[in-house]
């Protein structure tokens, strides 16, 4: 009879370590939209986190926009070859960019370098009871760690991502029109021609939705982590692995909704 019911309470553990997990997220994620809205407004922090967070993820941002954009053009451009239409090359590639790679891609990359680093310098406030020295000396630990960080990462992220969309076209505009022949006039004139604002914004309020959620989730696994280096190891992995998760379903959710 436990051999029966076994499965069924491991769904049952699998289920309430869920719903715990992400209530303990959304109240977080109150408190983190409440304190924003309270004093100390810490300008000083955002602008740090901006950097570390923005600024320092371009070197990879570059990298990926640009091979992600070159080969997306290499694979559609030699397709369209076979039906005399690579005349399209650059629309396919310019609505995919704005739409759903670049967004995608930017906070995949920003999930794992600034997310990581984030749960990473939490978690080892906590255990090494730094946070706790702070509600001793009576400062808000969300206020000072949290809100700058998902404030920043809100920010930031659909800055990166129209980059994203820049190397992106640029990289498909070198492997279309240098390498593989494609009409300069045509290539740019179908980029214009298809994407418009609508589609960029589109891309824009993903990512900014991205980067709430990379924050956040970053913030609750390093916030709440502990079991010594060990704990913080694992709460890093989970912060990046549950951010990535979400950040596709979200992508689902809110493409489903538009469309």
């Amino acid at each position: 009879m436990n051999y029966l019911l076994a499965p069924i309470a491991a769904l049952g553990r699998v289920i309430i370590t869920f719903i715990t997990e992400t209530g303990s997220i959304l109240i977080l994620l109150f408190l983190a939209l409440r304190n924003s809205l309270r004093r100390p407004y810490r300008f000083k922090l955002i602008l740090e986190q901006m950097e570390f967070i923005g600024v320092n993820s371009m070197g990879i941002i570059t990298l990926t926009g640009f091979f992600t954009g070159a080969v997306f053009a290499l694979q559609t451009g030699k397709v369209f070859r076979l039906f005399n239409a690579e005349g399209y090359t650059g629309m396919v590639v310019g609505i995919s960019l704005v739409r759903e790679l670049a967004p995608v891609l930017t906070s995949l990359m920003v999930a794992a370098r600034a997310g990581s680093a984030i749960a990473a310098k939490l978690g080892t406030m906590r255990v090494t009871h730094q946070i706790d020295a702070l509600m001793v000396m009576a400062v808000d630990p969300v206020n000072y760690l949290i809100v700058p960080r998902f404030i920043a990462t809100t920010l930031v992220m659909p800055v990166l991502t129209a980059y994203f969309d820049f190397i992106g076209i640029l990289g498909s505009y070198v492997v279309g029109v240098v390498l593989l022949g494609i009409n300069e006039g045509i290539f740019v004139y179908r980029i214009e021609w298809m994407v418009d604002v609508g589609d960029i914004s589109h891309g824009l309020i993903k990512s900014s939705v991205f980067g709430a959620l990379i924050a956040i989730i970053s913030c609750h696994k390093g916030f709440y982590s502990g079991g010594g280096a060990e704990g913080v190891g694992r709460s890093t992995t989970e912060a990046v692995v549950l951010s990535s998760i979400s950040i596709f379903v979200a992508d689902y959710v809110i493409t489903a909704l538009v469309i």
